[in-house]
């Protein structure tokens, strides 16, 4: 609800501080006093357009502050976390507007774009009249206030949860699809590269030990040479390295028969030719084992060359080539699979299908329901408050979708037909109304401006009160063309509904003043010599003056109170 509204330098209002309290707020004054200037400083922080005119002559800027209770609203609380806002049970909306008609809006001192004002004000606010936030003209309202008011969340939950899972079905199905028919333009690239690769088997490390190979056989006669000269050199010539360190360890042993020191150094010897043996068996053994192969030697020079060119098609190097033979692999058996797997999704989805549209069945026959409880309610509260001859229609319309790819679609199928669908079903929802005798329903964004589309409201409201959750509801021109009987009824409506909201209404007429929980009389006085409007919340005894003002006009008569006390319900 709104606590408190300030409005410094808009319009003829220079300086105003008004304090509201739930229930019914009544705005009351003159014509031309300014009643309608604080509904329209109201609509600023609800984040309708701003202009350079709102700006007082001779003033800088125009401040409009609001302090607005949240009352546990979720919505409005998500709004505001998302927007990085911190918040408590109190928030503070403020539009400052500068001479050139330029604007900041403030939330809790925290910068708001005006688009996320707005948001905020259709959370909070239904403003009737001259004004743009009057939620039941946008038509895509209806279908939630339908079914908030014949208590279906239960059976829209489910239907949504349906919903979600087809439409989730079908995007699978689509990226199948897609992936299928791509994959059929690559299935011969895939097929040749799969053959080619292959067909040359290599693996990972398989360069490497290549290279170490070929290395070898082109440096087989070099290796023979030098293999052989060091066989000679170490044990197969006249004064061979073997041979020395024998003559050496005898004439070791010999000094060790006469000094025991040499015993080591003779040990030592003995087993330096024993090392000189091995490395002399080895360049033996290997020298004999040396191949001199030119075939094979061509062999690994083209397995080399063919490896060579294989990496620099698939990726650089052998374990890239390995990864994407993998990978293509994988994708040209699931090319060999995806008729089997659309068709287990295709079913799937009809299931599907078959569950959401029968949901949808159910929720649509509801609804019609539904609607036809509110529109007798409704017509009934017309008559009430003086629109009479009324006729109201709650519209439910689906749409057949003659596109060819219907099935492609998170559609509800009847029949042999398919229809649009949303999250909320397949029900086009669309209030109509004829407030006047002879003339044929028309959607109620398009009836008559003013004082009607107020009581239209009115009745409106009166019927979806509870099921409504915008916590506060202004009425501008409620009252025009309406008086006497009907004005009570307008009254006792007002005053009925402000028990589940709070309602700030502008009105002339004393038996709707009288219901009133808080009364604020505007007027417009002068302030050295320029004029300026003022608001006063009003005690019970000058409420009963101003209603009895509204009764007789200026010249409050004995009768006239006494009739206001009788609107009020005082003595």
């Amino acid at each position: 609800m709104l606590k408190h509204l300030s409005i410094k330098n808009f319009a003829l209002i220079d300086e105003l501080e008004l304090e509201f309290g739930t229930g019914l707020n009544i705005i009351t004054g003159e014509t031309g006093a300014g009643k309608s200037i604080i509904i329209d400083a109201l609509s600023l922080i609800l984040g309708e357009r701003a202009a350079a005119e709102d700006v007082r002559s001779g003033a800088d800027k125009s401040i409009v502050e609001g302090i607005l209770t949240l009352s546990g609203n979720k919505k409005v609380q998500h709004l505001l976390d998302d927007s990085g806002i911190e918040t408590s049970d109190e928030i503070i909306v403020r539009r400052e507007v500068n001479q050139k008609g330029q604007s900041r809006a403030f939330v809790n001192d925290t910068p708001t774009p005006v688009s996320r004002l707005k948001e905020l004000g259709d959370m909070l606010v239904d403003l009737h009249g001259q004004h743009e936030h009057q939620s039941l003209l946008r038509p895509e309202t209806h279908i939630d206030l339908l079914d908030d008011f014949g208590g279906l969340e239960i059976l829209v939950r489910n239907f949504r949860a349906a919903y979600h899972d087809i439409d989730q079905l079908i995007k699978e199905l689509k990226e199948l699809i897609s992936k299928r028919d791509a994959l059929k333009e690559k299935r011969e690239l895939y097929a040749f590269q799969i053959k080619e690769i292959d067909a040359i088997d290599p693996q990972p490390d398989e360069i490497d030990k290549l290279e170490a190979e070929l290395k070898i056989l082109e440096n087989a006669e070099k290796l023979y040479e030098t293999t052989t000269k060091l066989y000679e050199l170490l044990y197969d010539s006249e004064n061979s390295i073997h041979d020395q360190l024998v003559v050496v360890r005898n004439k070791l042993e010999d000094l060790a028969g006469i000094d025991k020191l040499f015993e080591q150094q003779k040990e030592d010897c003995e087993g330096a030719r024993a090392i000189v043996d091995e490395i002399t068996r080895f360049v033996q053994n290997y020298s004999t084992r040396i191949d001199f192969d030119p075939q094979r030697l061509e062999e690994i020079r083209e397995r080399l060359g063919t490896l060579t060119i294989l990496k620099k098609k698939y990726g650089g190097s052998l374990e890239s080539v390995v990864e994407y033979r993998e990978k293509i692999g994988k994708e040209y058996a699931l090319a060999e699979n995806f008729d089997e797997e659309i068709s287990k999704l295709a079913t799937q989805i009809e299931n599907s299908r078959a569950a959401l549209s029968e949901i949808a069945e159910r929720l649509s026959s509801k609804r019609r329901e539904i609607a036809e409880r509110i529109s007798r309610s409704i017509i009934g509260v017309l008559n009430e408050i003086g629109i009479e001859n009324a006729r109201f229609e709650v519209a439910i319309s689906n749409t057949v979708d003659k596109s060819d790819d219907a099935e492609m679609k998170p559609t509800i199928k009847l029949g042999s037909d398919f229809y649009l669908a949303t999250g909320k079903g397949f029900d086009n929802v669309e209030f109509y109304i004829s407030a006047n005798p002879g003339e044929e329903p028309r959607p109620l964004a398009k009836v008559a401006s003013g004082g009607e589309i107020s009581r239209i409201m009115l009745a409106l409201k009166t019927i979806l009160a509870k099921s409504d959750r915008l916590p506060l509801l202004v009425f501008d021109e409620i009252d025009v063309g309406i008086s006497g009987r009907i004005a009570a009824k307008v009254g006792r409506s007002l005053k009925n509904l402000s028990g589940f909201h709070q309602i700030i209404a502008i009105t002339h007429l004393p038996q709707i003043a009288g219901n009133a929980d808080v009364h604020f009389r505007v007027e417009k006085v002068m302030k050295g010599k320029r004029a300026v409007t003022r608001a006063t919340r009003l005690s019970e005894e000058e409420r009963v003056l101003e209603v009895a003002r509204l009764l007789s006009g200026d010249s409050v008569t004995k009768a006239s109170i006494s009739g206001a006390k009788e609107l009020i319900g005082t003595k």
